[in-house]
């Protein structure tokens, strides 16, 4: 069980700019804390080691510990209104679409209701079935439908309340009746009590409890809510869905939200005459297909009235809102590169009583490019350490083990986040409903974006994911002592091609996968302009994100059609909600990889790294720098901390049809890969048995060199593993020479021809 958990409030800082930190102890403990910074996060033996050099700060201290709590689940809030108040005979309305109406206990759908339900009223689904909660106060009734509801199955759900006649009544009825099973009701009855004016905000897809919280939630879809103040009758009912809406009913509305309106933001927008807008918490999904959509259209931008559902999930997750309990006001000489606070228990660093806070100084702003400053960049890949924050895939997934070769070994991080899902999930999980995750936030503890973490693809260093693999690149760069700046994907997507320009030399991470339409024009105008790209990793450029307009740290990924996925979007849910664009690959999009950086994605396994060979193109007088002090017969990368070789995970090819330039150089091809090791699925138009390691041409890595316009260059290495190979033999080795070869002539101002 981890004892100390924190966050950062941002990725990205610069100098005389403030970072906070958000820490939970368990039981309110005390704790200390400094700021180390991350030279080398793998804690391997077989390699360099854990290396965090201590930063003196003003955040260095004992701090007296709180317990933080995190309540995940989206929901709708209205704010309290006066109409609302006025309100005695009423009716609620809305069309649903559960996702586990079997789920136990109550699922509220739309209500205004006091935190110990008995006062207010409320539509909810409780025991698979459509009730009603009304109560003054004193007592409460609850009326069920009597009918069980079904999973994904559009239904028109109301109830009135009306006082004056001592009735209420049910409407459960599915838009789609089963020939076999009735699932439709309607139930009338009198009541003993009367709704009470109630002093509280509209909840819709939970309800509030003590202290604030909201719980009960519902995981489904909804769409067009609507509050009358009269008892409609059954045959008013159909008319409340119409947009607009008849004028028999206007005079009775109170607020009906069109959930299609401004759908790229966390506002829910009252077309009624009362203006009761709220905002969504926790980020539902939005431009999710409504109860009226006929399929004529998959672009929500299209006909956005085909598109006013929103799905709720009562595992969302977009900020745990904690209290800040410090922060840091970044020095203006602390340089740029990854740091952390590290926290600890009094009396105790063990794993379970320690966490650190990863976060990235970037260059002072203004300052890139002025003479003293470094010529060269790392571009973080911080877009895919939020895709793949927290993931539990390995944890959910059926057949691991065989994907891997081998059994897993989970660490206390993983059995953690496996009891702890209030912690939000990773674009590669699935809700507990069975949707797929498409929003995630760096606003929640991130324990996969940690030093000594250990990945899932191998906790004995047979292999190494996404942050602490890219810390063996940061490590590689102290150890020659060459400097660079840390710039993230956030700062690219904001500041475009200006934010490189400064640069001569951009370093990617080693495994830069996801990207927005900004992000890669900017990375493509700057080396047209002349820059030079390292890209030391593979399945870069792969998938098309986009990141929310109003909330910082948010970014969307659609599952569409195609790709190595792990769940896929539904048919008419392929565009994203916060920009309307086409989700899914790149290469769907229209701009493969092998545009941005002479390879594209075409092998992944996960058991054991190779090598590459050298072909006739490192022959070139073009190569010749690359190649300076390595041996024509050389193996090149027959080592390495990450599966035993420089060749492992994911694995990238030229390729001329997907828009490898005419002019790249494939100076090595890796080989011997094992049959675990299989062709992607966006190269697979019929099934064959001939996908693996040993039975494919298109199972390889090449190593990739060509020239652009204006002076520049690219050098690609093709695998995830080719920085895990820098630090071997005391980091005098074939990669690391190779690596060092290419730097240094791409930071030499004299341009390729």
């Amino acid at each position: 069980m981890l004892k100390i958990l924190g966050y950062a409030d941002r990725l990205s800082v610069a100098p005389g700019e403030q970072v906070r930190f958000m820490v939970s102890v368990e039981g309110g403990g005390a704790y200390q804390a400094e700021i180390v910074r991350i030279i080398h996060g793998d804690a391997n033996p077989e390699g360099p080691g854990l290396k965090l050099r201590p930063v003196a700060s003003t955040v260095d201290g004992r701090y007296q510990g709180r317990a933080q709590q995190t309540d995940a689940g989206s929901y709708a809030c209205i704010p309290d209104h006066p109409r609302l108040q006025t309100l005695k005979a009423v009716t609620l309305l809305a069309m649903i679409w559960p996702t586990t109406p079997e789920k136990h206990g109550e699922q509220a759908l739309i209500g205004q209701r006091s935190p110990d339900g008995k006062q207010g009223f409320g539509l909810s689904i409780l025991d698979g079935q459509l009730a009603l909660t009304l109560g003054d106060g004193k007592q409460h009734e609850i009326i069920k439908s009597g009918k069980k509801m079904f999973e994904r199955r559009w239904y028109l759900v109301a109830a009135t309340i009306d006082p004056g006649s001592g009735m209420a009544s049910l409407v459960q009825r599915p838009l789609q009746h089963h020939p076999h099973v009735d699932d439709s009701a309607t139930i009338s009855q009198t009541i003993d009590v009367t709704t009470r004016t109630l002093a509280a905000d509209v909840i819709m897809g939970g309800r509030h409890v003590d202290h604030g919280a909201v719980d009960y939630h519902y995981n489904g879809k909804i769409d067009s809510p609507a509050i009358f103040d009269r008892a409609l009758a059954i045959e008013e009912l159909d008319g409340a869905f119409r947009r607009p809406l008849p004028e028999s009913l206007m005079t009775s509305l109170v607020a009906a939200w069109d959930f299609s309106q401004k759908v790229e933001t966390t506002d829910i927008i009252d077309i009624g005459p009362n203006g009761l807008d709220g905002k969504l918490v926790h980020l539902p999904a939005r431009a999710m297909k409504g109860w009226n959509w006929d399929g004529s259209t998959i672009r929500w931008t299209d006909k956005p009235e085909q598109y006013g559902a929103i799905h709720f999930h009562d595992d969302d997750l977009h900020d745990c809102g904690w209290q800040a309990d410090f922060s840091l006001d970044v020095p203006s000489d602390l340089p740029s590169g990854a740091y952390a606070a590290h926290v600890w228990i009094d009396d105790g660093k063990t794993a379970e009583e320690e966490d650190y806070i990863t976060f990235f100084v970037r260059p002072p702003r203004g300052q890139m490019g002025k003479a003293g400053r470094p010529k060269a960049a790392f571009l973080v890949p911080t877009a895919s350490y939020m895709a793949y924050a927290n993931d539990h895939s390995h944890l959910d997934a059926e057949g691991a083990e065989m994907m891997m070769g081998r059994l897993l070994v989970y660490q206390p991080t993983d059995l953690f986040l496996q009891e702890h899902r209030e912690f939000g999930n990773a674009l590669y999980d699935t809700h507990s409903d069975g949707s797929g995750v498409c929003y995630s936030s760096y606003l929640r503890p991130i324990l996969n974006m940690r030093p000594k973490y250990a990945s899932w693809l191998g906790a004995h260093g047979s292999g190494l994911w996404q942050f602490n693999g890219d810390t063996h690149l940061l490590d590689w760069l102290d150890h020659e002592g060459i400097e660079v700046d840390c710039i993230t994907d956030e700062d690219l997507e904001a500041e475009g091609v200006s934010l490189l320009e400064p640069y001569r030399v951009i370093l990617t991470g080693t495994h830069p996968e996801y990207h927005t339409k900004r992000m890669s024009d900017a990375m493509l105008a700057w080396q047209g302009k002349g820059g030079r790209l390292m890209y030391l990793g593979a399945n870069g450029w792969y998938w098309r994100i986009a990141w929310h307009g109003d909330e910082p740290g948010v970014i969307e990924v659609r599952r569409a059609e195609d790709g190595i996925r792990t769940w896929a979007a539904e048919p008419g849910e392929y565009y994203h909600s916060f920009t309307g664009e086409f989700g899914g690959l790149w290469r769907r999009n229209g701009r493969p990889p092998n545009e941005v950086v002479g390879l594209g994605f075409s092998a992944q396994g996960f058991d054991i790294s190779s090598y590459y060979r050298r072909q006739e193109d490192s022959f070139n007088p073009r190569a010749a720098f690359i190649f300076d002090g390595v041996g024509d017969n050389e193996l090149i990368g027959d080592f390495g901390l990450v599966g035993g070789g420089a060749a492992g995970l994911e694995l990238d090819r030229a390729d001329h049809a997907l828009g490898t330039p005419a002019n790249l150089l494939v100076l090595a091809s890796s080989e011997n890969h094992t049959d675990l090791v299989l062709v992607v699925t966006e190269e697979v138009n019929v099934m064959g048995p001939d996908l693996s390691g040993s039975q494919n041409e298109l199972v390889r890595a090449d190593l990739a060199f060509y020239e652009t316009p204006s002076g520049g260059a690219v050098f690609s290495t093709g695998s995830i593993a080719w920085c895990g190979s820098l630090s071997h033999n005391g980091y005098d080795n074939n990669v690391a020479r190779i690596t060092g070869n290419v730097l240094r002539r791409f930071l030499d101002e004299t341009p390729f021809t």
